[in-house]
């Protein structure tokens, strides 16, 4: 069945304010969606996938888009579109049009150059290739330009594991175990999920199987006071509180009501009572100075480039620039001093970002220490071994979408002497 001819004009419009970067681009398609409401569902899926494909590939379909005719925007439009459904699917095209997109079709994209294939800003490219080589970083950027699968975790309060697989087959929604957070589905095809009632039950949530392993390190325990310092819209709270079979105390902290409000309905479904949001102006608010020194566990999942999240993102690598990573790092650094000071004697402190750049991780992780005589690195490997997790880790965690399947993500792990 065709798509409607719209659907490339309404790509087009889209791309116009999306490829400006005023604003993330879930955000601005949420935003467009709601203006044009008559857009079907399958219509919105293809211009939602259209868009997102050329953010992934922009570099190639701008270099590709040179030839053709008509306005470029439509070209890149139609480029999106026609990798996401094949040419055939389009309406309303032109012979012309049909002609220019099946001679783009027979490219071989792998005879490409190197920035062309990779299809990252120049920066970011140099700086990859200068500390992991061309062909290392050709695969990692291959891997971010494809679409992340969907994982879920289950809410261990609610629900067992192969339990929600089983019922999960019955809808019938395919998936399997992730292979290292013991809580974690993968699903393979994007089913929709707010129907389901495991989810309107709280006994799912979405979360990418490397921030489930994220809480994990924390090793939250039943009756801990923790704090997760940079909440956001809860997605790691939620797991941390599962772990603590919703006893203790646990404090979202977050600078964005906005953010904290997205959590409180996923604390309703998750039967959650120990969770207490707490909206604070900045890291030394003084809500926070009150819990200095009685905290067990810190959870700080920094403010960052989010290059580690590209596979759902594609958008964050060309609104990051090299002056906005020096501006993360003072930021980064500032928190993670600040949320340090609510640790307790023999307290743990985790730093953690979806980062995949050295600026962001080891740099701030090994300042810190050199800045905090009160604390030791607590060996990744070690703390792994701990929670049973069969991951191979040096000293930090350090997660690949090429290596392990799960989004960029970095963590180190602290212990207050006591």
């Amino acid at each position: 069945m065709r798509l409607h001819p719209a659907v490339v004009s309404h790509v087009e419009e889209a791309l116009r304010e999306v490829l400006r970067f005023t604003g993330p681009a879930d955000v601005i398609l949420s935003r467009y969606f709601r203006d044009h409401p008559k857009l079907g569902s399958r219509e919105r899926n293809a211009v939602a996938e259209g868009v997102y494909a050329v953010l992934r590939n922009k570099l190639a379909y701008a270099s590709f888009s040179e030839s053709g005719h008509g306005p470029a925007m439509r070209r890149l439009a139609l480029l999106g579109v026609a990798d996401v459904v094949g040419v055939d699917s389009l309406g309303g095209l032109s012979v012309e049009e049909t002609d220019w997109l099946q001679r783009i079709a027979q490219i071989d994209r792998n005879s490409l150059p190197l920035a062309l294939r990779a299809n990252l800003p120049a920066w970011l490219l140099e700086k990859l290739i200068a500390r992991d080589g061309e062909a290392a970083t050709l695969e990692l950027a291959e891997a971010l330009n494809r679409q992340a699968p969907l994982d879920l975790r289950v809410n261990a309060l609610k629900a067992k594991r192969e339990e929600v697989i089983a019922e999960l087959a019955t809808a019938p929604i395919l998936c399997d175990p992730t292979p290292f957070a013991p809580l974690g589905i993968r699903v393979l095809k994007k089913p929709a999920l707010q129907n389901l009632p495991l989810f309107k039950d709280g006994s799912i949530e979405v979360q990418d199987e490397g921030s489930q392993l994220l809480a994990q390190i924390v090793g939250a325990k039943r009756g801990e006071m923790v704090v997760d310092f940079c909440a956001g819209a809860g997605g790691k709270t939620l797991a941390l509180g599962a772990a603590m079979r919703n006893t203790g105390r646990l404090y979202a902290l977050d600078v964005s009501e906005k953010r904290l409000a997205k959590l409180k309905p996923r604390l309703a479904r998750s039967g959650l009572s120990n969770v207490h949001p707490v909206l604070i102006a900045h890291e030394n608010d003084a809500k926070v100075k009150r819990l200095a020194g009685k905290i067990d566990r810190v959870l700080v999942d920094a403010p960052c480039s989010g290059l580690g999240t590209l596979r759902r993102n594609p958008d964050m690598k060309w609104r990051q620039t090299p002056d906005s990573i020096v501006e993360l790092n003072a930021k980064q650094t500032a928190i993670l001093s600040s949320a340090s000071r609510l640790v307790k004697p023999g307290g743990r402190l985790v730093y953690a970002t979806c980062s995949l750049l050295d600026d962001e991780n080891e740099a701030i992780a090994d300042q810190f220490l050199t800045t905090h005589e009160d604390f030791v690195l607590v060996p990744m490997k070690d703390v792994l071994a701990e929670q049973k997790v069969a991951l191979e880790m040096g000293d930090y965690l350090k997660l690949m979408p090429h290596i392990h399947q799960t989004d960029g993500f970095f963590a180190a792990v602290y212990e207050r002497k006591k």
